[in-house]
């Protein structure tokens, strides 16, 4: 479509096919093509569109002309989906954020580059959100909290104002931070966790997991009787 910004997204999995989906219908980018390290090219199309290898790509998608979205999920803490940033920019390309037109940002929340921010967050006033970082849906972002680079933070995360969140990190589903609370970086936070105190660095947190009961369930539940 004329006027439209174009983009080449950097990635062929599953977020960046959602990638493609959420910024062809939810912004004013038109997605031209993927790329990804030639080691990784398994077709030479996804979602209808070309597959270039990255090594290549100023030569198919000028920086000049297109911005890059990096879409990788959070392999190695995030450090994967880092190295492809740091080299997008390095090849001299703008780096773009995609909010849902169906999440709740408020007027004074900084967004950085190649953020991916869902539908259904809230993020409430002063809250910051740093380079690289993924905010998947549903998820309730405390007034003055800061989010640090290079982050992803799952589904159903309730934090609480005046936090921290780590560089590095990973909040899984149903995660609670409560309020004044510092997030060390590298934590792995795992799905259902109580965050009540300041976590050190380089830490795993879970719930405790649920166990199963002696009784079957359509016993408990009279099914069949």
């Amino acid at each position: 479509m004329s006027g439209q910004k174009r983009l080449v997204i950097v990635g062929n999995s599953e977020i960046a096919c959602m990638a493609y989906e959420y910024f062809t219908h939810d912004s004013d980018y038109e997605v031209a093509g993927f790329a990804i390290g030639k080691d990784f090219v398994q077709d030479s199309t996804f979602c209808g569109l070309p597959v270039n290898e990255i090594e290549e790509i100023t030569s198919v998608y000028p920086p000049d002309q297109f911005d890059a979205f990096v879409a990788i999920g959070d392999s190695k803490l995030n450090r994967v989906r880092r190295e492809y940033f740091d080299l997008c920019k390095s090849k001299g390309y703008k780096l773009a954020s995609f909010v849902s037109s169906d999440a709740f940002v408020w007027r004074n929340v900084k967004v950085g580059e190649n953020c991916f921010i869902f539908e259904a967050n809230i993020l409430q006033p002063f809250v910051e959100v740093g380079d690289n970082t993924i905010i998947w849906s549903g998820n309730h972002i405390g007034h003055r909290t800061i989010i640090e680079e290079d982050v992803f933070i799952a589904s159903q995360v309730v934090i609480s104002g005046y936090c921290r969140i780590g560089r590095w990190s990973f909040l899984g589903v149903n995660v609670a931070v409560a309020n004044n609370v510092t997030i060390g970086a590298d934590n792995f936070i795992g799905m259902g966790a109580n965050i009540t105190r300041n976590t050190p660095d380089n830490t795993m947190w879970r719930a405790p997991p649920s166990m199963s009961r002696d009784i079957p369930a359509r016993k408990f539940f009279k099914v069949g009787e």
